[in-house]
């Protein structure tokens, strides 16, 4: 899990439709975050120490388009990591629950 999240974070800083929103980010914190948010969704024993998602991601204007980009990278990192299709349908399911947490409400923007 960790190695996955390690590199969603590294291919979303560089991504170009998405890395911008990365430009200011401390990665190496945000890849502590990613792996502990992922593996408590997944019901791991692991506790998120980050800031409530709304309040963190508020302040960056997060399209649907956005949210979709990343969607799209980690699904490709759960095929290139062999993820089985139950886990990897159980992480994106869970992440997707997440859109309205993250995604600025202009549905202008899906």
């Amino acid at each position: 899990m960790r190695a996955i999240t390690d590199a969603l974070v590294g291919r979303m800083a560089a991504d170009p439709m998405i890395g911008f929103h990365f430009a200011k980010v401390d990665l190496a914190r945000l890849r502590t975050l990613e792996f502990q948010h992922a593996a408590e969704l997944l019901g791991g024993p692991v506790h998120y120490e980050g800031r409530p998602l709304r309040a963190a991601h508020a302040p960056h204007r997060i399209a649907g388009g956005h949210f979709g980009r990343r969607t799209t990278l980690l699904r490709q990192l759960l095929a290139e990591h062999a993820v089985p299709a139950p886990i990897a349908e159980a992480w994106l399911g869970a992440t997707e629950a997440l859109r309205p947490e993250i995604v600025s409400p202009r549905p202008d923007c899906d």
